[in-house]
């Protein structure tokens, strides 16, 4: 009920609140997070933060170039939700490793990155899929990591980033590299820790068992 003038409620007694003063929870912006698959992909590379994105609420949907099966490293076979040609804006775009040699040198597949980036607030990749980031420019003159066997041929790959090894993730504000397979986990809960808050990502931590997670166990960057 609402009424003009400041007193009483007549019907309840209550002493009336003025609107203005009143603190109301404004609606929460929708997560929609693009998962990026290719053929080969590495499983737990995406599965890992699929299931951490999942669990927190965010809007996952997996996209690759074609709707056509892809089958991961192993045997799952998977039906991606959208093409490229098809597949709607979204706040966050993840990579992942695996077999990404064929993704990186795909010219299409590249422009239809960057085309997307003035309508992406973040970027991520998850293992090798720092190539994939990298050849499309999202990388230059930032710092990043990968899977640790691959650390050498990032750096001849990508001269303008500066690329690290044992480190678990690097966050540069709006673009966030991770290393190796379970790593991605950690990027996953660490993203979540910047858009919730980090008691957010504890709950999800426990809510999938991942005991030993560390919040900030990586590189933050702070932009001066």
């Amino acid at each position: 009920m609402e009424f003009d003038k400041a007193g009483k409620c007549p019907h309840c007694g209550m002493t009336l609140i003025r609107k203005s003063s009143l603190k109301i929870d404004k609606p929460k912006k929708e997560i929609s997070i693009c998962f990026y698959l290719q053929d080969n992909v590495e499983v737990l590379d995406f599965a890992g933060p699929l299931e951490v994105f999942r669990v927190a609420g965010f809007n996952v949907f997996t996209v690759s170039k074609t709707k056509d099966k892809i089958t991961s490293q192993g045997s799952l076979t998977i039906i991606p939700n959208y093409s490229i040609k098809d597949a709607p804006a979204s706040n966050v775009m993840v990579f992942f490793g695996g077999s990404h040699s064929k993704p990186t040198n795909d010219t299409t597949l590249i422009k239809w990155i960057q085309a997307r980036k003035k309508n992406t607030e973040y970027f991520i990749s998850v293992c090798t899929g720092a190539f994939i980031l990298g050849k499309a420019g999202i990388l230059d003159n930032l710092t990043a990591t990968t899977y640790h066997t691959q650390i050498k041929e990032l750096q001849k790959a990508l001269p303008k980033t500066k690329v690290l090894s044992n480190v678990r993730f690097v966050d540069n504000g709006n673009v966030i590299s991770t290393a190796g397979i379970s790593a991605g986990i950690d990027g996953a809960l660490h993203f979540i820790s910047k858009i919730k808050g980090v008691e957010f990502a504890k709950q999800v931590a426990s809510d999938i068992e991942y005991d030993n997670w560390k919040p900030n166990n990586g590189l933050i960057i702070k932009n001066k």
